[in-house]
């Protein structure tokens, strides 16, 4: 069975994550959307609210599971039986950052390896750090996240 893992803080989760894992979706067997804790991010919803509202996104569809995880994403990999980590390239900057974790991550464990897909066009300007900024600031966000992460969203105004 060909697993991934499609690791991130996911706060919130995006269109363009979204769009991500639903083009990766005929290429593994299985989606597991780890949802890692970063202590550098301000938050916008606790570990439990980003699960719920990603399994709410994702609820019908049985090959896609969303977890919560802690610590080195190829240890978790490790501990499920994955062999592949998923991630998305907005930019070329992503690229240089994600080719330094994936190759450090091939050092820690060679069995692992890193499948990136490029941003879809009209997605690549999307990500959780100007979501975040935009809503904390007052702007729309309806454009760039799923209905149901904004439903949780407009409960906290």
């Amino acid at each position: 069975m060909k697993i991934a893992v499609f690791p991130g803080s996911f706060d919130p989760f995006t269109l363009a994550h979204q769009d991500l894992v639903e083009r990766a979706m005929p290429l593994f067997d299985k989606i597991i959307i780890a949802v890692g804790y970063n202590a550098n991010k301000q938050g916008m919803l606790n570990h439990d609210e980003r699960v719920d509202t990603i399994s709410s996104i994702f609820n019908d569809i049985p090959a896609i599971e969303v977890v919560k995880y802690k610590g080195l994403t190829v240890d978790f990999c490790q501990e499920i039986g994955a062999k592949y980590i998923l991630r998305g390239l907005r930019n070329t900057n992503d690229f240089e950052f994600e080719n330094a974790i994936a190759q450090n991550n091939l050092l820690l464990n060679t069995a692992i390896e890193s499948y990136f897909l490029m941003s879809r066009s009209g997605k690549a300007h999307i990500s959780s750090t100007i979501v975040r900024d935009v809503w904390f600031n007052g702007g729309d966000i309806s454009a760039m996240v799923p209905e149901q992460v904004l439903s949780l969203l407009s409960g906290k105004k």
